[in-house]
């Protein structure tokens, strides 16, 4: 499958990881077969637009903020540094996030101490 098709499957199954929930649950919740989600979540099938607003919307949040939290930051939008944190913390979950987030502030206020 395409690049695409592999964070698409990637990003699901972080969001349905951190929701706490099965392949089964998830799949219930949007009205599709479980072996659907999974097949996604390996990019072992293409997802219609429709699949996948459907599973966004189980998911609780919209296709423009799943494509948006899956979309890489431009070269030039920020400085190189930040643009390669950004984008190695896009495809995470929100708790690996947020880890990374402490510990950046940890190594910040550190420094000023």
């Amino acid at each position: 499958m395409s690049n695409l098709m592999d964070i698409i499957g990637v990003r699901i199954r972080s969001l349905r990881k951190e929701k706490g929930w099965s392949q089964e649950e998830l799949a219930e919740r949007a009205g599709l077969h479980f072996t659907y989600i999974g097949k996604i979540e390996r990019s072992e099938h293409k997802v219609t637009i429709e699949s996948l607003e459907k599973v966004t919307r189980a998911l609780g949040i919209s296709l423009e903020e799943f494509f948006h939290l899956i979309q890489p930051i431009r070269e030039g939008t920020f400085n190189d540094t930040l643009t390669k944190i950004l984008n190695s913390l896009l495809n995470r979950s929100i708790d690996d996030q947020k880890k990374a987030l402490h510990l950046i502030e940890f190594v910040l206020n550190w420094k000023d101490e």
